[in-house]
């Protein structure tokens, strides 16, 4: 029988290209990490790697197996949270990624009233914006992935419709269970002073000849796709995927710039103020579990609070 540890050090060995770089990112022993892949070949009956000096590579069996692996150990991650929630255990674990804004805004709300109503469920968060947020479910290294896309799609069980951004790679969910959260509409920052910081709504075309400071990359292609639409190319003379620093570089005159209403809202705007922009740009933000997972009471129960705090945005 093949089994999940020895899946487990497959993907890693997979991922790091090495078995001693596997033994590191595990904790344990290289010596430990050959034993068990040699116990998995004999379960499978078939090389799985092969090593050339240095370098370890899959085999076609290998690559076989490690793209099922991911799937695999989320299946026996849920059946074990669903077997302990029906013996009468209050606990669970979920891990969660998240993009900075959403950290900042949704995510302490949510996990707040988690808390309260489960103090048993431990929740655990990294950072990471789509589509690597989704690659992240995808693998098997988290449980509910807080992600955006511009532009509608479709998705599972109740996603929003519409039109997909345009060549945004990562953005089919097709495969996932999506519950969306909230609409968030991308708004403009100018310097206090600008002649338009009054001013209720700009057209993004009278900034053409601005100097503009970008945000994260997903967004700076947002920026340039909405810019180039407007016939224009923005000179972005500087780039961060540091919201605070976006504000802090607008504030001090140096820019505009075109932010998410979410990542303004967690960041004081000293020296800066908001406008609309026209033409409007959404995006829209969701939470994402694998199907397996969404059964999990301690991921349905994130999923419901992510919902709540996004409802009372």
């Amino acid at each position: 029988m093949i089994e999940a540890r020895h899946l487990r050090v497959l993907r890693a060995v997979a991922a790091t290209g090495s078995f001693s770089a596997a033994a590191r990112e595990l904790g344990c022993t290289q010596p430990a990490v050959s034993q068990q892949m040699k116990a998995l070949e004999g379960s499978t009956g078939t090389p799985l790697l092969i090593r050339t000096g240095r370098e370890t590579r899959l085999t076609q069996a290998g690559e076989a197996l490690v793209r099922h692996a991911a799937g695999i150990l989320a299946g026996l991650t849920a059946a074990e949270e669903e077997v302990a929630a029906i013996a009468g255990l209050r606990a669970g674990r979920v891990r969660l990624v998240s993009f900075p804004s959403g950290s900042s805004s949704l995510v302490p709300t949510a996990l707040a009233a988690l808390r309260a109503d489960h103090p048993g469920t431990r929740v655990s968060l990294v950072e990471a914006e789509p589509p690597r947020s989704v690659e992240m479910l995808r693998e098997g290294d988290c449980d509910v992935a807080l992600a955006f896309r511009y532009g509608g799609g479709t998705g599972r069980n109740g996603s929003a419709g519409g039109p997909r951004e345009q060549g945004a790679a990562g953005d089919d969910w097709t495969d996932l269970v999506v519950r969306p959260l909230l609409t968030d509409r991308l708004v403009g920052l100018v310097p206090e002073g600008h002649r338009f910081a009054d001013a209720g709504s700009v057209g993004i075309a009278e900034l053409a000849e601005e100097s503009w400071i970008a945000g994260c990359p997903r967004c700076r292609r947002q920026l340039v796709q909405v810019c180039e639409a407007a016939g224009f190319a923005p000179r972005i003379d500087f780039a961060t995927d540091d919201y605070p620093a976006v504000v802090g570089l607008v504030g001090a005159g140096l820019g505009v710039a075109v932010l998410p209403e979410l990542a303004v809202e967690s960041v004081r705007p000293r020296g800066a103020r908001t406008v609309a922009v026209e033409p409007v740009v959404e995006r829209e933000v969701v939470a994402l579990t694998l199907p397996d997972l969404a059964q999990v009471p301690a991921v349905a129960a994130t999923l419901d609070r992510l919902a709540a705090a996004a409802a009372r945005t």
